[in-house]
């Protein structure tokens, strides 16, 4: 299917700032970006860098005043939906070097803390049954809640609150997954009926030797999300960094299916 992704976002910075940009399309061989433009005002030259892992492109800029961005793409996405029942955990020796990273706790995703709960609930079960079954159980015991958490909220806390957007659904997600010892990731991506529209936070987890997308959201198919780019947590894809202080204007993502 094609889709067409629409995005714009202001700031106000308080002081001269450096900023990073995550909003461009990832060009992956399951998402074939056909054309996409970013425009940036307040700021001065933009310096592009790769994305983690080599996936997707971030951009620099330093700016000042009223700061803003608007990425329009079209991005044709052949992908077929993920089915996860029937996959196989790699043994731990063989996974590539890149993906054992994936195994550790990070700054949002505190796996270590769900090492006993997992095993005791999900233990019966190995490989994509037991993804599968971790993702039913965040979609069931999680409430969609705007607002309900924030910056410092670690998978933990969404544990213990039962309530949050999709970058907590995801946080809680990978911290269960990588405490199975089955490494997972973030995705910052683009979908397709996601309500309210919004930047969208889902997970990839690695099993029979590739990665596999997961949205335990249920906001949006698995065959129609684009990729931004992926990382450790929320951390590695944030739209927007600012390394200064800033007043947010205003934002707006519109993803609409063109063909």
């Amino acid at each position: 299917m094609r889709l067409q992704i629409d995005v714009r976002l202001e700031y106000r910075l308080l002081a001269p700032a450096d900023l990073l940009f995550a909003v461009e399309v990832a060009q992956l061989p399951d998402q074939r970006l056909v054309e996409d433009r970013l425009t940036v005002w307040g700021t001065g030259e933009l310096a592009p860098v790769a994305g983690e892992d080599g996936i997707g492109q971030r951009t620099w800029a330093r700016g000042q005043g009223l700061v803003g961005a608007a990425y329009r793409a079209s991005v044709d996405v052949e992908r077929a939906p993920v089915e996860l029942r029937g996959r196989q955990a790699d043994p731990l020796p063989r996974l590539p070097a890149g993906v054992t990273a994936y195994l550790w706790p990070s700054r949002y995703c505190d796996s270590d803390r769900f090492e006993h709960y997992v095993r005791r609930r999900f233990g019966h079960l190995g490989g994509g049954d037991k993804v599968q079954a971790i993702a039913d159980w965040v979609r069931a015991e999680m409430d969609y809640v705007p607002g309900a958490s924030d910056a410092s909220t670690m998978a933990g806390h969404s544990f213990t609150r039962r309530e949050g957007v999709c970058r907590d659904y995801a946080h809680l997600l990978i911290a269960m997954v990588r405490a199975a010892d089955i490494p997972a990731r973030m995705v910052g991506a683009y979908g397709l009926g996601v309500d309210p529209p919004d930047f969208h936070a889902v997970a990839e987890v690695w099993l029979d030797g590739g990665w596999h997308l997961v949205d335990a959201t249920g906001l949006a198919e698995t065959d129609a999300l684009v990729r931004i780019g992926v990382g450790r947590d929320a951390t590695d894809v944030s739209f927007l960094t600012i390394f200064g202080t800033a007043e947010f204007v205003s934002q707006s993502v519109a993803v609409t299916r063109v063909g």
